[in-house]
């Protein structure tokens, strides 16, 4: 094996065992550290919104580039932190916000955002005006999966294992489920039926009007990667470094393939083939049909991002912050910049420009189409 090829190796094993040891000790935390987030951007009538590592929502006018933020986000005091990175200046007292991981939601004049500290919150879309919160008082245990909106309702998993829905004007409680295990993924929703995985290895599927089971698919490893609903069939990639592919009716196995690693991103699709993301450093091409590898494309680098499609071009980024173009068409890939600084959370394109939410506070623009780099606009609150 080459020095490339040890090096890439170290990588994966460091990664894996990182990962492990976060899971094994409870999510514990090194004494110091603090959850970092990764939220990705959701963009309204020009507007992007997404939550900020000072434990914020920020709202970015892309015309002019003015923010507005809400206040910071309050803490709690709890066992068991699930991403970790030292604790950091500036905003909220000089210590780290309230970890965001879940991208924030638009729906109505509404939009929601859910936060480690066990609360989601509800803001007026044009003045970020806190609307409502929930639970009113105390808290839930940490929300790290983000939240969906679809006919009046938000849905969410918890770390308490349990799937919840609410009224998306009011707060209000509609209906729990509860899982085995803790849910660290995003929920998906089609036709009525959400879909949502669990530590507890099963891929549910609920109806979303009352919560009541429909079917589950029990997988060998935990499922946190969001599903993707596509042709009567739902793809999520699993710990156990399978992709799988189900019958979108009753969850019956139609295919699976095998990574190197685990599946942590939702995958995208185009013209009926799947591009996934996987933590060994490639980007897999399979037919949705039957799962048959198209091609494969070998980063070097985790890929922990949700890709983003725009035109006939795949685009997506490492964990390490390089960002690649793939064009569907002819299968050539293009390297369009390096930012040196982790990109977990996925990515965000709108009106031909792609946003990459890096963790040192910055949001990274590069034009879709020329692959020109953009000016990055800050997160800082500055107060």
């Amino acid at each position: 094996m080459n020095l490339k090829g040890k090096w890439r190796v170290g990588r994966l094993v460091l990664l894996v065992i990182l990962i492990l040891a976060v899971c094994l000790v409870g999510f514990g935390c090194v004494k110091g550290l603090a959850p970092i987030g990764w939220s990705g951007g959701k963009v309204s009538d020009d507007t992007l919104f997404t939550g900020t590592k000072e434990g914020r929502l920020i709202a970015i006018n892309l015309a002019d580039e003015s923010r507005l933020w809400t206040e910071p986000l309050k803490k709690v005091s709890q066992q068991g932190l699930f991403g970790c990175s030292p604790a950091m200046g500036g905003g909220c007292g000089g210590a780290s916000g309230v970890a965001i991981y879940g991208t924030p939601v638009v729906y109505g004049e509404l939009v929601y955002i859910a936060a480690y500290n066990g609360k989601i919150y509800a803001y007026n879309i044009e003045t970020l005006g806190l609307r409502w919160v929930y639970p009113r008082e105390n808290n839930l245990n940490p929300f790290v999966g983000g939240l969906i909106a679809s006919d009046d309702a938000l849905y969410i998993g918890n770390e308490d294992g349990k799937v919840y829905a609410f009224d998306a004007a009011t707060g209000d409680n509609l209906w729990e489920f509860q899982t085995e295990d803790k849910i660290w993924g995003t929920p998906a929703i089609h036709e009525g039926v959400l879909f949502i995985g669990s530590f507890d290895k099963k891929l549910y599927a609920l109806n979303a009007a009352d919560g009541s089971l429909k079917w589950s698919f029990t997988a060998e490893g935990s499922f946190i990667a969001t599903p993707l609903a596509y042709n009567d069939v739902v793809y999520i990639g699993s710990f156990d470094r399978n992709l799988y592919a189900l019958n979108i009716f009753d969850g019956s196995l139609k295919w699976k393939f095998t990574g190197e690693n685990w599946f942590w991103s939702e995958p995208v699709v185009v013209n009926d083939v799947i591009y996934a993301p996987c933590l060994d450093g490639k980007l897999y091409t399979l037919k949705a049909g039957n799962g048959a590898k198209v091609d494969e494309y070998d980063l070097d680098a985790p890929l922990s991002s949700k890709p983003v499609v725009f035109d006939d071009s795949v685009i997506f980024a490492t964990r390490e912050g390089v960002i690649y173009s793939l064009n569907t068409a002819n299968g050539k890939i293009l390297q369009l910049a390096d930012f040196e600084q982790d990109v977990d959370g996925p990515l965000t394109a709108y009106d031909g420009i792609v946003y990459i939410h890096t963790q040192d506070m910055a949001l990274q623009r590069i034009n879709a189409e020329s692959g020109a780099i953009l000016r990055s606009v800050s997160l800082e609150s500055q107060y």
